[in-house]
């Protein structure tokens, strides 16, 4: 079992800043990806970024070149700074691990990202 705890959501203006983190406890294994997944109102969840232990990294063209997401493997968290932020992308974000050893996926409970105008 794996447990995520998610932080870093809140309200900014157009334009502004915030980083959220993800942190994973648990039967964390050697494998594994971690990532972002957003939820607008009214939308499906769909994929901003994923990060794996090794290294590589996955993202949706709409952040590209505004948000990075990076990882501390000796914390087992996971980060997401977002820049230049735009009112679409208000959404609940949702933090999630996948284990490549025991093929589960864990979803953290999400995080508000209100953009106002």
């Amino acid at each position: 079992q794996v447990h995520l705890v998610e932080s870093g959501g809140g309200l900014v203006q157009a334009g502004g800043s915030l980083r959220l983190s993800c942190a994973a406890s648990g039967s964390i294994f050697s494998i594994n990806r971690m990532g972002w997944y957003r939820r607008a109102p009214g939308k499906q969840r769909e994929l901003v970024a994923t990060a794996a232990n090794g290294g590589s990294t996955d993202y949706a063209d709409f952040v590209k070149g505004r948000f990075t997401i990076s990882r501390d493997n000796g914390k087992n968290t996971v980060y997401l700074q977002m820049n230049s932020l735009k009112p679409e992308d208000t959404a609940v974000y949702y933090c999630k691990y996948s284990d490549y050893t025991t093929l589960y996926d864990y979803w953290g409970q999400g995080t508000q990202v209100t953009v106002s105008s």
